[in-house]
């Protein structure tokens, strides 16, 4: 075998690990983990804060990893994952199902040594993602609901790394990217929405492209930038923000506001995009204003 080949296949072996592990989605669920221990710790531990980065991947790549299991023959069907390493034929299910097993035993493990509520809530992530949100996609659009649990962990996960504790800090965050996850993926599911018809997935509320699921979207719009706001009134325990980061995260709103607006008024693909790359930008800027905002007022 050329040098050449074998430079092919182990890009191709990389390649599909990523990809059965949705590393770009892995690395935003760690990015929001870390963000939620910035705000609840008081001094930074960085071997802590190195094994829920570690302990949140493995999480995130186990549910995927099973979720691409359970889903391969609906798959096959999809122009958006036909490619994916098991329908394709690059990998096995016994290879990836190792994958799974391994990352979620890594996963709880590294999570454990941190506190175990973070554990606890780690485990509880994958098995509501895997055993409820999974099945339930193909037979009602309330998997959304149902998905958006496991999704709305990682943030507040990293505020329970942080303290050993869940009260109404850590509740707060994970209602902000809970609510959060509906416009998103509302979005997704209607610039997706052919494709999603072939796997026989349900994923618009109303299960159309419809009026009706373009007012849901604004609706969960509008209860995301509220309870991102909630903060600022001090009403939070120890998780608040400042006047001045509320103005920006209100500007923040109004930009994701003017999309769902957008996506009622026109409804097609493309603004329907145009909105889930909005919220990407409003979640990502949210969490390193929350971030910026403790960190600058113990500084001052």
């Amino acid at each position: 075998m050329s040098i050449t080949q074998t430079s092919t296949i182990k890009t191709s072996v990389v390649q599909d690990f990523k990809e059965i592990t949705k590393m770009r989605l892995a690395l935003s669920v760690v990015f929001s983990s870390v963000a939620g221990y910035l705000l609840g710790v008081d001094t930074i531990s960085w071997s802590t804060l190195f094994m829920l980065a570690i302990g949140g991947y493995f999480m995130v790549g186990a549910s995927n990893a099973f979720n691409q299991i359970i889903e391969r023959d609906l798959d096959e069907l999809m122009d958006r994952t036909k490619n994916r390493p098991i329908p394709s034929g690059r990998m096995s299910v016994q290879t990836a199902f190792a994958i799974a097993t391994l990352f979620t035993i890594l996963g709880i493990s590294v999570l454990y040594v941190i506190n175990p509520k973070t554990a606890m809530f780690g485990a509880i992530s994958i098995f509501i993602y895997v055993s409820l949100y999974t099945p339930l996609k193909t037979k009602t659009p309330l998997a959304v609901f149902v998905g958006a649990i496991p999704g709305a962990i990682p943030f507040m996960l990293g505020w329970v790394a942080a303290t050993n504790d869940f009260g109404i800090e850590p509740g707060t965050l994970f209602m902000i990217q809970f609510f959060w996850q509906f416009p998103h993926f509302w979005a997704i599911g209607w610039f997706l929405f052919e494709d999603y018809q072939k796997g026989g997935f349900f994923m618009l509320p109303t299960g159309k492209k419809d009026k009706g699921t373009a007012i849901q979207i604004l609706i969960y719009t509008i209860w995301t930038i509220v309870t991102s706001l909630i903060p600022v009134f001090h009403v939070t325990g120890q998780l608040y923000i400042t006047p001045v980061s509320a103005v920006l995260i209100g500007v923040l709103g109004l930009f994701l506001l003017k999309y769902a607006i957008r996506l009622y008024k026109i409804r097609d693909a493309k603004t329907a995009k145009q909105l889930m790359l909005a919220s990407v930008s409003y979640i990502t800027l949210l969490q390193i204003i929350y971030v910026a905002d403790k960190f600058i007022r113990v500084w001052i």
